[in-house]
């Protein structure tokens, strides 16, 4: 049995981290960019006159990194090859995820708005998998930036039980064109204020509960009827979270997305994915937290000696190392297995081990960004430190794709079957 990492994953982290050195980091230095990472960072971002969206010259800046990643050849490795991707396995793509997470805050990689030189791109996956040829024409542009597609499924009163969504969809025809008319609300529409299309669910057919009978719509953001209601202030600003309503918002028959009815299939397309790499994602968070400590508390000589002397210091990092240490290897193997199955194996055998390792690993990082911010004292509090803005950050996904209790759910299904290959 083999633990380590693939030579040629190495050489590509390799690969990565000169990039960064050279095209990514004189970026961030150049014309003061730095204030979007330093202690001015919520208040460089975040246009507090204009609702608390972000600031034009933030998500630029995002968009000259992601441009110079495209280029160098690393912004789309997960996409399949056909769109000029690396087909980059789930393996690597939480190697890489932690390896950055890692490093801290910077430009390369900044979780609180998803961005990374190395992206996500949930979206290209469901037009892959689902999209008519039309609509996949528009993986490129939405990879570039020209298209924005944001995802309409959680309500003001249902966020996890989906299936009990109020919006619904009837057919209709107007001015002789066949289509349908949407009426409902949304909320958390990420990336609303800049987006060109929503991918809006709805409920066509069917009773509340059922999971047929619910449909995916291509909606153009500016279509007549489509309403940002309020933008919603959240933990770690700047927000691009909105709540929208839909009145009587007519789109034609090729705003259809995947199959009448079958919508969720679209929703669930990319969940284990983004799992698994979220959790490598916390957990690299959270090994930075934890080594910044052990610097600190090495360095720190509070009446003569240093704080890491201490086994009040030193117990409390140890738990969260270890806790590290076991969690790293279960979110590689579970990647690994993940490689070597389909979406829907994936669902009926491994479901379980996905969410184990995305609710430990965003708990993990709270609690260690709260135990930096303590070893650090009155520093750790302060926003001249990162440990807050992980903190804030990170606590997110304790809620977000899928919350801890959902997921729990989850293993415990598993666990006492009444899910997975155990069910009986």
């Amino acid at each position: 049995m083999d633990f380590s990492l693939p030579t040629d994953l190495v050489a590509y982290l390799g690969e990565l981290d000169r990039f960064i050195e050279r095209e990514i980091k004189p970026l961030e230095a150049a014309d003061d960019n730095i204030r979007f990472f330093d202690h001015r960072r919520e208040w460089a971002r975040t246009d507090f006159e204009n609702g608390g969206l972000p600031r034009h010259e933030w998500e630029a800046l995002l968009r000259k990194a992601k441009d110079l990643a495209d280029a160098a050849g690393h912004l789309r490795f997960p996409v399949p090859k056909q769109y000029g991707g690396k087909d980059g396995s789930n393996l690597w793509m939480a190697v890489i995820r932690e390896h950055f997470a890692a490093k801290g805050l910077g430009l390369h990689n900044d979780l609180q708005n998803e961005h990374s030189i190395v992206g996500n791109f949930p979206v290209v996956t469901m037009l892959d998998r689902y999209g008519r040829d039309d609509q996949k024409a528009m993986i490129d542009g939405s990879i570039k930036g020209k298209y924005r597609i944001t995802f309409g499924l959680t309500e003001p009163h249902h966020g996890s039980d989906a299936t009990h969504m109020e919006t619904r969809a009837v057919p209709a025809t107007r001015d002789n064109v066949k289509g349908w008319i949407i009426n409902g609300e949304k909320m958390w529409t990420t990336g609303m204020h800049v987006a060109t299309h929503c991918a809006l669910f709805a409920r066509t057919s069917g009773n509340d509960g059922d999971a047929r009978g619910i449909t995916c719509f291509l909606v153009p953001a500016k279509s007549h009827g489509v309403k940002v209601e309020e933008y919603m202030w959240t933990f770690n600003m700047p927000t691009d979270h909105p709540r929208v309503s839909f009145t009587d918002v007519f789109v034609p028959e090729d705003a259809l997305f995947g199959e009448v009815g079958r919508g969720l299939s679209l929703a669930q397309c990319f969940v284990h994915q983004n799992r698994i790499r979220q959790a490598a994602s916390s957990l690299g968070a959270a090994v930075y937290c934890i080594n910044e400590s052990v610097k600190y508390a090495r360095e720190r000589k509070p009446f003569g000696k240093a704080l890491a002397e201490n086994q009040a210091i030193q117990f409390p990092l140890v738990e969260l190392a270890t806790q590290a240490e076991m969690l790293r290897l279960l979110i590689r193997k579970t990647a690994w297995e993940m490689d070597q199955l389909t979406e829907e194996q994936i669902e009926r055998t491994l479901s379980d081990r996905v969410s184990m390792c995305n609710y430990w690993a965003n708990r993990l990082c709270c609690e260690s960004a709260d135990r930096a911010m303590q070893v650090h004292g009155g520093m750790g509090y302060s926003r001249h430190k990162p440990f807050e803005h992980i903190y804030r950050h990170h606590r997110r996904y304790r809620i977000t794709e899928g919350s801890e209790e959902i997921q729990m759910r989850k293993v415990a299904g598993f666990l006492f079957g009444y899910m997975g290959p155990g069910k009986h």
